[in-house]
């Protein structure tokens, strides 16, 4: 669970500790339709009881929230990671690195206590839940996306070492994948058919607790959190603390319709706002994280802010609505579409912009590449602008834990974007991004996240695939040649 500590920062709640972990249980979220017990009243009591035109309704009484426990609990797992925070070869945990550049360099590298090579030991908890009967598993990205190794565990206790499939860190979604069959699933909801206020449920182990049920309303719909506009969360008053993390949220009928990612809170614990990504959101990440490693969506190449009704009267209108242009990407699809400063959108593919908020999620589904129409308020005046979509840089990783996807370098890479692409001038045939350098090789010999892997003693990579291959041929010896702040390099790697 994403902590969102007073004013606008958000914390993951998969409660790392450093060394020593607290194993816990999962997440266990499900339902199964409920048909009310209605105390129906006489016509006679309620006459008496109602003044004149106001009808009374009958009394309804609280769901059976104990049948869904029972009932759907066995598709949800407790995950437990483990990984290691970056150190260098000297120095005390916790203690701030100290730059080779700084006067007290010399000073701190003499008397700092040496560390074990690659990091600290951390340790942290989360949950998901199966939603294919041969293991695959939704989760938070946030739960995973530093982990070495995933240990899924669940409820009949067994316990399969998972792998990462994919991470998506805009959705915050993350795919994983166990050895097993004939697993119980969940239903997918529609969260779209949710309405505010009505009960759902959420169960799962908080600080560790294993199975502990808690239940809520929905409070509001399509909310924008700060860094986070392209998931329109459901908000609730569920109670979830650290450890919910990747859980379900269900709603009477015992469909997911959410996954639990992110709470408010100034001390760190629940305090009566939660917020879960809509499961429609989370489905989509998830097929193409299964098909392709990564997410594509659409992108405008514009900044927006909110209206006010200051700024309406400003440009003519009549009330504050749709999101106000401030900036437009120079070479972006926005500019080639003639959109400018100033534009107010009021409309995206037919559908109304209210708030601000409302445009990212809807631009975002589009595949890169597909057809728009805009509807626009410009100098009083309204417009229509069409144009093709272009494509968001990703913030995705397609492996994650297992040995597999970090080969021998220890590296975790992916695909370049075309517009990565351009500015390094490489060609289609080579180029990976190195998303993490985990313990090993390349972290031995400085490769960084952020660095470009151009070619392997001089053979051109181009797909994770195609690293290992060269990795596997060229022996122990390497001589991999990077791009590294606009400049090239090559770096030698020992492959011990």
């Amino acid at each position: 669970m994403k902590l969102i500590n007073l004013p606008n920062i958000f914390r993951h709640g998969s409660v790392v500790f450093v060394i020593t972990a607290v194993l816990a249980g999962g997440y266990t979220y499900w339902r199964i339709p409920y048909v009310p017990y209605i105390a129906e009243a006489s016509a006679t009591t309620n006459m008496a009881a109602t003044p004149q035109g106001v009808i009374q309704k009958p009394f309804m009484a609280l769901p059976d929230f104990a049948e869904i426990a029972a009932r759907q609990g066995s598709a949800v797992v407790n995950i437990s990671v483990s990984g290691t925070t970056k150190t260098e070869g000297f120095g005390f945990p916790g203690f701030p690195h100290v730059d080779p550049s700084d006067p007290f360099y010399e000073f701190f590298h003499r008397f700092q206590a040496p560390v074990p090579h690659g990091g600290t030991p951390t340790h942290g908890l989360g949950s998901g839940f199966i939603i294919s009967p041969d293991g695959v598993i939704l989760t938070n990205a946030h739960v995973v996306a530093d982990a070495d190794e995933v240990i899924v565990r669940l409820t009949d206790k067994r316990e399969f070492k998972a792998k990462v499939k994919g991470i998506d860190k805009f959705s915050d979604v993350a795919v994983l994948k166990i050895d097993a069959h004939d697993l119980p699933v969940v239903k997918i909801g529609d969260p779209q058919q949710a309405r505010v206020g009505e009960w759902v449920v959420a169960i799962g182990s908080p600080f560790g607790f294993e199975n502990s049920v808690t239940a809520g309303i929905i409070s509001a719909k399509s909310r924008s959190l700060p860094d986070e506009g392209y998931v329109p969360f459901l908000q609730t008053d569920v109670a979830v603390n650290p450890g919910n993390s990747g859980g379900p949220l269900f709603n009477m009928n015992g469909e997911v319709i959410g996954i639990n990612s992110q709470i408010y809170s100034r001390s760190g614990g629940y305090q009566g706002l939660s917020f879960a990504i809509p499961i429609d959101v989370a489905m989509k990440a998830e097929r193409q994280l299964l098909d392709h490693g990564k997410v594509s969506r659409g992108r405008l190449g514009v900044m927006i802010q909110e209206m006010n009704q200051q700024l309406a009267d400003t440009f003519g209108l009549e009330k504050p609505v749709g999101a106000l242009v401030s900036s437009v990407e120079k070479g972006s699809p926005a500019e080639k579409a003639g959109i400018e400063s100033g534009d107010v959108i009021l409309k995206f593919n037919g559908k109304a912009i209210n708030r601000s908020s409302d445009l990212p999620p809807l631009v975002a589904e589009l595949a890169p590449g597909s057809a728009a129409s805009l509807g626009l308020w410009r100098k009083g005046r309204a417009k229509e602008v069409s144009m093709n979509v272009g494509e968001m840089k990703t913030a995705t990783a397609n492996a994650g834990p297992d040995n597999e996807a970090k080969g021998k370098l220890g590296l975790i890479v992916r695909s370049l974007t075309q517009d990565e692409r351009k500015k390094v001038n490489a060609s289609d045939d080579e180029g990976l991004m190195v998303e993490r350098v985990v313990a090993g090789p390349a972290a031995r010999a400085g490769i960084r996240p952020g660095d470009i892997v151009l070619s392997v003693n001089g053979e051109k990579a181009g797909s994770e695939e195609q690293l290992h291959m060269l990795v596997d041929k060229n022996g122990k010896r390497l001589a991999l040649l990077i791009v590294r702040a606009d400049g090239k390099l090559f770096v030698p790697v020992s492959i011990e």
